[in-house]
């Protein structure tokens, strides 16, 4: 008895039609009836009751149906997963990520995971929230990591809740200070994200309860632009506390009342991610988590 046979008997079975089932293999019916007549005598029983050109199974029969529904079951299990590891030999991961995110510990997550997974092709998009939504909703990118609100249509798993700082020049009259009231803080110049940029909603929805008006020096689509001009002093900047935790040059103030940013990565609402993206889901769940108990033990910036 062998696997080809198991598969004539099954679909002989579910078609109760020895030639509806020879259509469904391709192949002619009289080879159909002999490979059954073959396994009866191999395993000598009857498995069809063969009546008035109708075909039911016998209790050996149903028995053996039984038995070959779950070998054929686990076959395709196995193949799916032998499928699955190729394809963590010739998969392709395609990430959208926000520019300032980009510039911060994702080159260290991006380094470990071609380290472990040299084969795998990583392709990362760097875009705002927005495009980067439509693209996973295109099928052009497969994933992303966005700050905010999950919109319908996407699966999420949050990564990080941070802080949002307001950040100035070290010789900044603030710069002093380590709270202060979001109104004050809001009346500087600001230098603002682009529009598209999750970050700048949250400012620019808190400057309106505020019944604040921003003064925006300057805006950009980099952070690392933006960050320079911090320290060209040119204005203010709001940035997640992650991302200036260790830089000199600038001065982080909490806000007052205190503002949040929710990390999370996203794909497209029931779809199955393929081996290398379920991969690259769990591994970056894994470092991010890793990273911020690293980082809240050392008491460098301690989570909400």
């Amino acid at each position: 008895m062998d696997l080809r046979q198991l598969r004539f008997f099954l679909e002989v079975a579910r078609a109760e039609s020895f030639t509806r089932a020879a259509e469904k293999l391709h192949i002619a019916q009289p080879a159909l009836s002999i490979a059954i007549r073959k396994l009866e005598e191999e395993l000598d029983v009857v498995l069809f009751n063969r009546r008035d050109r109708k075909i039911t199974l016998t209790a050996e029969g149903e028995a053996l149906a039984r038995h070959a529904r779950l070998i054929e079951q686990q076959v395709s299990e196995a193949r799916q997963e032998l499928d699955d590891l190729r394809g963590l030999l010739r998969g392709e991961v395609r990430v959208g990520l926000s520019p300032m995110l980009s510039s911060y510990f994702f080159p260290q997550i991006v380094a470990s995971f071609k380290r472990r997974y040299p084969a795998l092709q990583l392709s990362i998009n760097g875009d705002n929230a927005r495009n980067i939504q439509r693209k996973i909703a295109a099928g052009t990118l497969d994933m992303g990591v966005i700050a905010g609100a999950v919109p319908e249509g996407l699966d999420s798993h949050l990564l990080v809740r941070d802080e949002v700082v307001a950040c100035v020049h070290r010789s900044h009259a603030l710069a002093a200070r380590k709270t202060a009231p979001l109104r004050e803080l809001l009346a500087e110049p600001l230098i603002h994200f682009s529009e598209g940029y999750h970050l700048r909603e949250l400012i620019e929805e808190r400057a309106a309860r505020e019944g604040i008006v921003p003064v925006v020096a300057a805006e950009s689509n980099l952070f690392a632009l933006a960050r320079s001009l911090v320290r060209e002093e040119l204005g203010l900047a709001f940035f997640p506390r992650m991302v200036v935790a260790h830089d000199a040059g600038m001065a982080a103030i909490s806000c007052d009342p205190p503002l949040f940013l929710d990390l999370a990565i996203v794909w497209k609402k029931n779809a199955s991610l393929s081996r290398a993206n379920r991969v690259f889901v769990d591994f970056i769940i894994q470092e991010v988590d890793d990273y911020y108990l690293l980082a809240q033990a050392a008491g460098t910036f301690p989570l909400p």
